[in-house]
């Protein structure tokens, strides 16, 4: 007898961001601009939290929603910050960082099936945790709406297997974010579909010159509403893995029972250094902005002098350049880039086939290493206007293969 493995599991790939940065253990001496990882170390309090959690043998189980401490400091950070309350005792659950909240959400509302609309180019992350809860995605292409959702594109999109909308502002890759009036346009939409809204909001916190608007933030919604979060960018604690789910009391019950299946509960001394953030280390993602900002404008001025068409970002810590005047699949141009030159960036097309004609370029990196890497790239650039490529763009699913 052949014993099988999930069909489903058996068609995942390692996504497009991954593909490139493990390359680079054979590129030494690459310039490495893949990974949405902050050069900043994890604040000192914030370290101490979690040592003295582990000394004082603070290492069990937690309650599965997570700590009420730590619950009840998230819910207070949100009401300080965006003036919307969450119930910590029912309302909000603690997980293994946005990633696992993204999961417990998606596996508690979808059948198979049933369709989510994300607008795209969009991170990889989400579209293999749908397809495994047996559901499909559809991408709303924004690639010539500015990387902003249509409304009107998005309300022709919406039919009767539309289960949800999964939104993700400031948006990984380009790192947009959606001001105020757009987001009213939105929820006007939205309050009017019978779908439920996923928001994956874990840069809020990194937005320049604007202040974040959070679709939490409208109570017509809220029934139905899942906002994802996490300390992972905002305090530079990828590797801590705390996130949490925010909703309402009917649906995250259920959410809760998902979770604990999955997990049982987060980090016991991760959620001790959670509380810590998220009480007196609330100052600290301003500080690091204040830096992606120089990097941003750096990289940003840079990208403009070598001829490359792109927006400027407002939020997050990613660019998104054009590179459709070269000729050849975005997967073809970073892999020569990285061989030829050694430096390494994403491919658009793993951000869905609307990202193709794109890389993705994050400066979450030290300034000396952002200025290597756009010398190179510069180089690089330059060899290519010498030598003409003639190559036609093909699509992200041949281009990855």
């Amino acid at each position: 007898m052949s014993l099988s493995i999930n069909h489903k599991a058996r068609v995942l790939e390692v996504p497009g961001i991954r593909q490139f940065a493990n390359q680079l253990v054979r590129f030494p001496n690459a310039v490495n601009l893949t990974i949405g990882q902050p050069d900043f170390p994890t604040p000192s309090s914030v370290k101490e939290a979690g040592i003295r959690a582990i000394t004082n043998n603070q290492t069990s189980y937690s309650h599965n929603a997570g700590m009420l401490e730590l619950r009840q400091a998230t819910a207070s950070f949100f009401k300080d910050t965006y003036n919307f309350s969450y119930d910590p005792e029912t309302e909000i659950v603690i997980t293994n960082g946005a990633s696992e909240g993204i999961d417990s959400v998606f596996r508690t509302i979808l059948e198979e099936g049933d369709e989510v609309i994300i607008p795209a180019p969009i991170y990889s992350g989400y579209e293999p945790i749908i397809e495994l809860c047996g559901a499909k995605v559809v991408y709303l292409n924004t690639a010539d709406t500015g990387f902003l959702p249509s409304p009107e594109r998005l309300k022709a999109m919406v039919t009767q297997k539309t289960k949800a909308i999964l939104l993700n502002y400031p948006s990984n890759p380009i790192g947009v974010i959606i001001q105020p009036e757009l987001m009213d346009e939105l929820v006007a939409l939205l309050e009017n579909q019978d779908i439920y809204i996923v928001s994956d909001e874990i840069y809020s916190e990194n937005t320049f010159g604007s202040k974040h608007c959070s679709i939490a933030s409208y109570p017509q919604l809220r029934d139905r509403l899942f906002l994802i979060h996490g300390l992972s960018k905002s305090h530079s604690m990828t590797g801590w893995r705390i996130g949490f789910i925010l909703g309402p009391k009917k649906l995250m019950e259920h959410v809760l029972n998902v979770h604990l299946y999955n997990s049982i509960c987060a980090s016991l001394p991760s959620q001790y250094a959670g509380i810590e953030a998220l009480t007196n280390c609330r100052e600290v993602p301003a500080t690091m902005n204040v830096e992606y900002i120089k990097r941003r404008d750096f990289v940003f001025e840079r990208l403009t002098s070598m001829g490359l068409d792109v927006v400027k970002p407002n939020g997050a810590f990613y660019i998104f350049p054009s590179i459709k005047q070269f000729g050849m699949p975005s997967y073809e141009f970073a892999t020569r880039l990285l061989h030829e030159n050694g430096v390494a960036v994403v491919p658009g097309s793993a951000f869905t086939e609307h990202g193709e004609g794109y890389i993705r370029i994050s400066y979450a990196y030290a300034m000396p290493m952002l200025e290597k890497g756009m010398k190179r790239l510069e180089q690089f650039i330059t060899a290519l206007g010498k030598h003409p490529i003639s190559t036609k763009l093909v699509s992200s699913s041949s281009a990855d293969k």
